[in-house]
């Protein structure tokens, strides 16, 4: 079946700047003078005309704890388990591939198994994590 457009449905757009006979002639509806006028003006939706922004004028309300929070470079177990080397910190997590920064701190999680004993130093662990590994005959230092 095909579909048949609406008479009308797609609209020529108007071609400003095309003489006076257009009726968008000359200043092509932009105006006189100032920043709307010239090529190259873009009119943020947020500018108000030089006024007092409303994000200015309303005063800031709330407190957010997001500036404190900390973020850690999460790996699993399963991840873990992969590497051939028996002592595991953040050098070696980072040489692997499993973590993007040196510097940021390391949790370990218990998603997934792993089947060797590990020696594994990171900055925090999950308790299942604790649990798997130590299970296994590895162990567990918090730096």
């Amino acid at each position: 079946m095909k579909l048949i457009k609406p008479v009308n449905s797609i609209k020529k757009s108007k071609r400003v700047g095309r003489g006076p006979g257009s009726g968008l002639g000359k200043t092509a509806g932009r105006g006189h003078k100032g920043a709307g006028q010239r090529s190259g003006f873009k009119h943020r939706y947020w500018f108000e005309g030089g006024q007092m922004p409303l994000y200015r004028r309303v005063p800031m309300r709330g407190f957010n704890n997001s500036n404190f929070q900390k973020s850690y470079e999460i790996v699993n177990l399963s991840d873990i388990g992969k590497i051939k080397v028996k002592n595991i910190d953040s050098d070696v997590l980072f040489k692997n591939g499993l973590i993007s920064s040196n510097f940021l701190p390391v949790k370990i999680l218990a998603n997934g198994d792993i089947k060797k004993a590990y020696n594994i130093t990171a900055s925090s662990f999950s308790k299942s994590a604790i649990k798997k590994i130590e299970e296994v005959g590895g162990k567990v230092i918090v730096e």
